[in-house]
C-alpha cells in the first residue's frame, strides 16, 4: 500500500468536488481499489502505486476542463474518468469555440464530442442528420448554429419545425384553438431560442418572419431559400411528411434533421419516414450524420445513467424498418 498527498492550487476545491462532497462521491465511484480523502486543499490517496498514478493523470483532464469551461458536472467527471474517454481529452486541448453570445452573458458553446462533432457536420453539409437519446444537446447546438449563420449574415431566416405527434396524450383534448393545442409541441424550440437572443429581439424576429416556428404539415407548398431549417424530433414524421420536408430546400439552404429512432410515438401502422430516409441517404454526397449515445446527455447526471441503461437492453437497430 501506498500513501500519497496531492495540493489543490490550479482550482476551487468546492468546484472540484462540489458541497457536501457530491462530486467527490461521483469521482470515488470510479476508483473503487482507492481510499481518497479530501481536506481543504489537499487530497489524501491510500492504495496501490499504478492506481494512484492512474487518479493522477485523470485528475489533471478535471482540472483542465474546469479552467477551460468554468464548470465540471456529475456528467463531465462521468466522461472524463471513463475509459473511453480519449477523444473527450483530445477536444480539451482543442480550439475552444463559442458558437453564440446568448443572453445574460451566457456562451454557448458545444459541450460534447458529438456535439462538436455536429458542429463540424454542420459546417461542412447543408444537409446533416443528428441521431440519439434525448438530453443529448441534438436540438440545442443546431440552434445555436443557425443563430449563429443568422447573426452572421449566412441566412435570412431560421425555420424550426415539428410532427405534431402526441407522445400517448390525444391532441383533440387539449384547450384552445389549433395554435393553443401546438404550441406544447413547439415549446422546447422556443426555449432554446430564448436562450440564444434577447427577449425583444426574438419577438421582432418571430414577428417579421425571421424566425418561424410551425408543424411540419405547414412545410407543404414552400420552398425554402436562404434558410437555416431545423426538423426536430424526426422520427416522428411519416414518409411522405419527410419526403415533402426533404425536397423543400431551397437556394443557400441548410437543413438539420435531429431525432431518435427508439422514441416513435406514430401509431403502429405508420412506418417512420426518419429511418427510411436514413436507409435511403446512408453515402449521399453533401448529408452528413452524426450519431449520439448517452455518453452525451448533458441533463441531470441520472438521465444519462438512464438512458445507458435503456440502450443496454435489446432493441432494434435503428435502421429497421
Amino acid at each position: 500500500m501506498t500513501e500519497k498527498i496531492i495540493e489543490i492550487s490550479e482550482v476551487d476545491p468546492l468546484e472540484l468536488f462540489g458541497i457536501n462532497d457530491v462530486k467527490l462521491k461521483t469521482i470515488r465511484q470510479h476508483f473503487p481499489e482507492l481510499k481518497i480523502v479530501s481536506r481543504g486543499r489537499k487530497i489524501k490517496l491510500i492504495g496501490e502505486e499504478p492506481q494512484i498514478e492512474r487518479f493522477e493523470k485523470k485528475l489533471q483532464l478535471l482540472f483542465k476542463h474546469l479552467l477551460k469551461f468554468n464548470e465540471l458536472s456529475e456528467i463531465n467527471i462521468d466522461m472524463l474518468l471513463a475509459d473511453e474517454s480519449k477523444e473527450l481529452e483530445k477536444q480539451l486541448h482543442g480550439k475552444d469555440e463559442i458558437l453564440v453570445f446568448g443572453n445574460h452573458g451566457n456562451l454557448i458553446k458545444a459541450r460534447t464530442v458529438n456535439q462538436r462533432k455536429l458542429v463540424k457536420s454542420i459546417e461542412q453539409n447543408d444537409m446533416v442528420f443528428a441521431l440519439g437519446p434525448a438530453g443529448t444537446g441534438k436540438t440545442y447546438t443546431a440552434v445555436a448554429m443557425a443563430a449563429r449563420a443568422l447573426k452572421n449574415k449566412e441566412v435570412r431566416k431560421i425555420i424550426l419545425t415539428r410532427p405534431a405527434v402526441e407522445a400517448g396524450e390525444n391532441l383533440g383534448f387539449l384547450p384552445g384553438d389549433l395554435k393553443e393545442k401546438l404550441d406544447p409541441f413547439l415549446q422546447p424550440l422556443y426555449d432554446a431560442l430564448n436562450d440564444m437572443f434577447p427577449p425583444e429581439k426574438l419577438k421582432d424576429y418571430i414577428e417579421n418572419g425571421i424566425v418561424q416556428i410551425a408543424p411540419l404539415a405547414y412545410m407543404r407548398g414552400r420552398t425554402l431559400d436562404h434558410a437555416f431549417v431545423i426538423l426536430d424530433e424526426a422520427q416522428n414524421a411519416t414518409r411522405s411528411q419527410f419526403k415533402m420536408f426533404l425536397t423543400r430546400m431551397g437556394k443557400n439552404a441548410k437543413f438539420c434533421i435531429t431525432g431518435d429512432a427508439s422514441q416513435v410515438d406514430l401509431p403502429r401502422n405508420q412506418p417512420s419516414g426518419l429511418i427510411q430516409a436514413m436507409k435511403i441517404l446512408d453515402g449521399t454526397k453533401g448529408i452528413g450524420f452524426v450519431q449520439f449515445d448517452g455518453k452525451d446527455v448533458v441533463r441531470h447526471i441520472l438521465v444519462r445513467r438512464i438512458t445507458v441503461s435503456y440502450t443496454h437492453l435489446t432493441l432494434p437497430t435503428i435502421y429497421s424498418v
